[in-house]
């Protein structure tokens, strides 16, 4: 492999990581959702499901931790990186919401976040 294939491998599951991770927290956000809903529709004491629903938050702050450290990974990914002279960045994927990377000239250059 090239020195720009194997960032690129670790660049996509570093993206697939973090995109798992907020697929998870939807998911467990839905289903909490999914609790209330259930017991309020069949009219039933919040008291009722309680101790399961508090397991389900505590999930969620779980997942939330573990974007916190996927997101220093990242950061840390990227100081060394920089830190090694590698100019090439393998493609972000668009559907993170920040469009098309700016162009730069050199490999140095400041670029907007």
């Amino acid at each position: 492999m090239t020195k720009t294939e194997v960032i690129a491998s670790v660049a996509g599951d570093l993206y697939a990581t973090e995109q798992a991770i907020d697929a998870a927290i939807a998911r467990a956000t839905t289903l909490v959702q999914s609790m209330i809903g259930g017991r309020t529709a069949l009219n039933i004491s919040p008291v009722v499901g309680a101790e399961s629903q508090a397991r389900a938050l505590e999930a969620i702050a779980a997942l939330g931790v573990a974007r916190q450290a996927m997101i220093a990974c990242h950061e840390e990914l990227g100081k060394d990186h920089r830190r090694m002279g590698y100019g090439i960045y393998a493609e972000e994927p668009q559907d993170k919401g920040q469009g098309p990377r700016p162009a730069t000239i050199g490999e140095h250059r400041l670029r907007a976040v």
